[in-house]
C-alpha cells in the first residue's frame, strides 16, 4: 500500500519541484545561480578567494565596472546601448589630468582648486559626449550603434592627440592618495564612491516619475510618446547619465593610476553590456533593474579575480567573458519563453 502511494505522489512532487525551479529562474534570473557556481568553484581552485583582503579587493575592482554598467543600463532601457563609455573613460583622463597638472604647476599651493576643478572638467567633457550621443540617436534618428561607435573613435582620437600617446603626470598626489588609495572606515574611497551613485541612480529610476519614463520609452517608443512622454529628452538625458557616471569612473581610475591614460577603459564597453545582460536587463529595451546590475558587474568581478588566482591567461579571460555575455543572451530568451508559459 505505502508502494503505491510513494509511485504515485513521485511524478507530482517532480512536477512542482520543475514548477518552482521555473519560477526561481524566471523571478530572479541567471544571476544567483551563476554567482553562486563561482563562489564554489573559486573556492575550490584557490583558497585565498573567500578570504578577507581578496573580498574587499573585488569589491574594489568590480567598483569601477560598477559605474559603467549602471550607466550602461539606462542607454538599454530605452532600446539603445553606448559603445562609447570606454572611450569617455579614457578621454576624461587625459583632460582631467591635464587640467590638474597644469593649475597644479601654476597655483602649487591651490591643491584642492586643481584637483576639484580638473574633475569637474573631466564630468563635463565625459557629460558633453554623453549629450552628444543622445541628439544623434533623438534627434537625428541615427542608430545607438553607429553613433556610440563614431563617438568612441572620435574619442580615441581626441584622447590619443592630447597626448601624443604618452601618460600625463604631475597632478597633486592629495588626488592619488584620496581617491585612487584612501580608505574611510577601512572601506576603499572607490567603493564609496560607487555606493553613492547607485544610491542617486537607483532612487532616480525607482521613485522619480523620469525613471518611470525610462522604461516607458524601452518598453514602446510610440506608446510613450502618445501618452505625453517627451522620448528625446528622455533619450538624451539616458545618454547623458551614461557619459556622467563614465566620467567618474574616469576619474577615479586616473587617481588610481596616478597618471591621465588614453589607452583606458577599451574593455568596458563589453564587460559593461554583459554585466546589465546578465542581470536580466532587456536587450530590447524597457526591462532591469540598477541593484542586479550592481551584481552582475560584482560577478564579473568575481570571476576575474578568480581567474587570475587561478593563474588563467588574460587572453583567456577574454574568451570566459565573451562567452558568458553569449549563455546570458541565450537564458534571457529561454526566460522570457518561461514567464510566458507561466503567465498562460
Amino acid at each position: 500500500m505505502s508502494t503505491l502511494t510513494n509511485t504515485s505522489t513521485t511524478p507530482s512532487t517532480r512536477k512542482s519541484f520543475a514548477f518552482y525551479a521555473k519560477y526561481l529562474f524566471v523571478r530572479l534570473g541567471v544571476l544567483p545561480f551563476l554567482l553562486l557556481a563561482a563562489i564554489i568553484i573559486f573556492s575550490l581552485l584557490s583558497e585565498n578567494f573567500l578570504t578577507g583582503r581578496n573580498v574587499m579587493n573585488v569589491f574594489r575592482q568590480s567598483s569601477y565596472l560598477m559605474l559603467i554598467a549602471m550607466g550602461q543600463m539606462f542607454a538599454l532601457l530605452t532600446g539603445g546601448f553606448d559603445l562609447s563609455v570606454g572611450t569617455i573613460v579614457a578621454i576624461t583622463s587625459v583632460v582631467s589630468a591635464i587640467v590638474m597638472s597644469t593649475l597644479f604647476s601654476l597655483y602649487p599651493d591651490a591643491i584642492w582648486l586643481s584637483i576639484s576643478v580638473g574633475a569637474l572638467v573631466g564630468l563635463f567633457v565625459g557629460t558633453s559626449i554623453g549629450l552628444i550621443n543622445g541628439i544623434g540617436v533623438a534627434i537625428f534618428k541615427v542608430n545607438p550603434f553607429m553613433m556610440t561607435l563614431g563617438m568612441s573613435s572620435v574619442g580615441f582620437g581626441a584622447a590619443l592627440y592630447l597626448t601624443g600617446g604618452s601618460p600625463v603626470y604631475g597632478m597633486p598626489m592629495d588626488f592619488s592618495d584620496t581617491f585612487g588609495f584612501g580608505k574611510l572606515l577601512g572601506i576603499p574611497a572607490p567603493i564609496w564612491i560607487c555606493f553613492l551613485c547607485f544610491a542617486a541612480l537607483a532612487l532616480l529610476v525607482n521613485w522619480t516619475r523620469t525613471g518611470r519614463y525610462f522604461y516607458a520609452v524601452g518598453g514602446n517608443l510610440k506608446a510613450a510618446q502618445l501618452s505625453g512622454i517627451n522620448t528625446k529628452k528622455m533619450l538624451m538625458l539616458a545618454y547623458m547619465i551614461s557619459g556622467l557616471v563614465a566620467a567618474v569612473c574616469g576619474i577615479l581610475l586616473t587617481a588610481r593610476l596616478d597618471t591621465g591614460e588614453a589607452n583606458i577603459g577599451a574593455s568596458f564597453p563589453l564587460e559593461s553590456i554583459a554585466a546589465c545582460v546578465i542581470a536580466g536587463v532587456s536587450l530590447r529595451g524597457g526591462v532591469g533593474r540598477i541593484g542586479n546590475v550592481v551584481l552582475g558587474a560584482l560577478f564579473i568581478g568575481l570571476i576575474t579575480n578568480g581567474m587570475n588566482l587561478a593563474r588563467i591567461e588574460s587572453y583567456l579571460q577574454t574568451v570566459v567573458i565573451g562567452l558568458l555575455l553569449i549563455f546570458a543572451v541565450i537564458a534571457d530568451q529561454l526566460r522570457l519563453k518561461l514567464m510566458a508559459s507561466l503567465q498562460d
